[in-house]
């Protein structure tokens, strides 16, 4: 095992820290600390279930938060980062057509998933409502992407075999890649728009 200081090692540090990374993480896009959240739990450092209660507190609490902030400051927040514009139209748009299932499965949906609730919110839907698909939402998400963790452990296992040998390489390749995967999408939010064309 490696030895991160005299008296914390690697799997000290997941105990440790591993329940509240996950429910902060997924306040915001948690995908990637999601995913890393099942990985230790089918590794063992990390019980499965408080993994999947901490994600769905996580994102429940996110989209909650975004959700009145657009219906109390949608403007006026949307005029100080307009690069959240055309995620914003883009939602507003798959809202108007498939109104629950985009609720309920917006988080499915890499990089719209922190403005939709925010876009909901300044739309004219009951909050009651938001609050209970949202709820039934956020629990999906945290059960299908925690278990993807789990099973993407389980598979690394079958083909490395002790795959604790590699839990390191292992979590900071998950980490990277989801940092890259989110600096693509920032600097494409980012990127202005060519005249003459409409947002996708």
């Amino acid at each position: 095992m490696v030895q991160l200081t005299n008296d914390m090692t690697f799997e000290n540090l997941i105990d440790s820290y591993g329940y509240v990374a996950v429910l902060t993480g997924t306040v915001l896009e948690g995908e990637t600390i999601l995913l890393l959240g099942g990985l230790a739990a089918r590794l063992g450092y990390l019980e499965f279930p408080w993994v999947i209660v901490c994600a769905f507190i996580g994102a429940l609490t996110g989209d909650q938060l975004f959700f009145l902030l657009g219906r109390y400051h949608g403007p006026k927040i949307l005029g100080k980062f307009p690069a959240w514009s055309r995620q914003a139209d883009k939602a507003g748009r798959l809202l108007e057509r498939q109104r629950v299932p985009i609720v309920l499965g917006f988080r499915f949906i890499y990089g719209i998933r922190s403005v939709t609730p925010f876009v909901i919110g300044m739309s004219r839907i009951p909050y009651l409502e938001f609050v209970v698909l949202n709820v039934i939402g956020a629990a999906l998400w945290a059960i299908v992407i925690g278990t993807l963790g789990y099973v993407f452990g389980h598979g690394l296992e079958l083909i490395l075999g002790d795959i604790k040998r590699y839990e390191i390489a292992v979590f900071l390749f998950i980490m990277l890649a989801g940092i890259l995967i989110w600096g693509i999408h920032i600097a494409r939010t980012r990127r202005p728009r060519k005249p003459g064309r409409h947002a996708s």
